[in-house]
């Protein structure tokens, strides 16, 4: 769209944003980039796995939009944005700049974020709760290479479909909802998180690392999770008032742009 015809900014208090994976073929880069210029927010907190140091390794693959999305962030941050960034489990070497500040972009462990209505949130990438998941590490190594494989095809299979007229498809997601112990994993994570709020005597938590949004208060506690932008196209956002909604940046919700602002996938009770 040409800058002269793109509609007012959202403004919003903050927004955070995770599991970007730049650097990986199935980063869904246009639609990260367009999230990113049709937004005005105080501060951006980037939750974890923006940069997937992981694929980096196995060969360089960085398309121009993926540098796109780098120097809007970074021209954000110069704008007077605050930028958080929480490295994550496929950017773990960032931790190591964890405390610093480079590029007006700030380098946290986690956060506790306060919202407009004075809810404290808890805000880390989620790699943390792991741990408290039962499970062996050769299911873990497993799902892992098994979820990298069906990602792969997924990719391939949304090539076919965009050339053929069809919105974007997520496989994984498909497979997840139907296999027993990816579910399981999920419910495991999600309880981890609530139990770690509690412990701590604050009121939600804000996380990705599953790639599964949500947005659901759990025994007491504010469980949001903005999800990924490899199947999906998911940020959780609040707004100037101070209420959380968890949004879904698709063609769809991206069109009604044009004419309103997007309706949440899901907000705050």
């Amino acid at each position: 769209m040409s800058p002269s015809l793109r509609p007012e900014p959202i403004r919003l208090r903050s927004a955070f944003l995770s599991d970007v994976h730049l650097g990986t073929r199935e980063c869904l880069a246009d639609r990260v980039l367009d999230f990113l210029h049709s937004v005005e927010v105080e501060t951006l907190y980037l939750v974890g796995d923006v940069i997937d140091l992981w694929s980096l390794r196995g060969g360089l693959y960085w398309p121009q939009s993926h540098n796109n999305i780098l120097r809007t962030i970074l021209g954000k941050a110069k704008q007077g944005t605050r930028v958080i960034y929480i490295p994550g489990n496929h950017d773990v070497l960032l931790r190591q700049f964890c405390g610093h500040t480079f590029g007006n972009i700030e380098f946290h462990r986690e956060f506790v974020h306060v919202t407009g209505r004075g809810l404290r949130m808890l805000v880390l990438h989620g790699d943390e709760f792991d741990g408290a998941v039962k499970c062996s590490r050769w299911t873990s190594t497993l799902g892992t290479h098994m979820y990298d494989f069906t990602l792969r095809i997924g990719h391939r299979l949304n090539t076919v479909r965009r050339w053929l007229g069809y919105r974007h498809w997520s496989l994984a997601t498909w497979l997840k909802s139907r296999v027993g112990l990816a579910e399981r994993y999920v419910r495991g994570f999600e309880r981890a998180a609530v139990h770690e709020v509690r412990r701590r005597e604050l009121d939600g938590v804000i996380c990705g690392h599953i790639h599964r949004p949500e947005l659901e208060t759990m025994d007491g506690v504010l469980y949001c999770n903005d999800g990924d932008w490899v199947e999906h196209c998911t940020v959780l956002v609040e707004d100037r008032g101070g209420e959380l909604e968890l949004w879904d940046w698709s063609e769809t919700a991206r069109a009604a742009l044009e004419v309103s602002a997007p309706l949440p996938l899901r907000a705050a009770a």
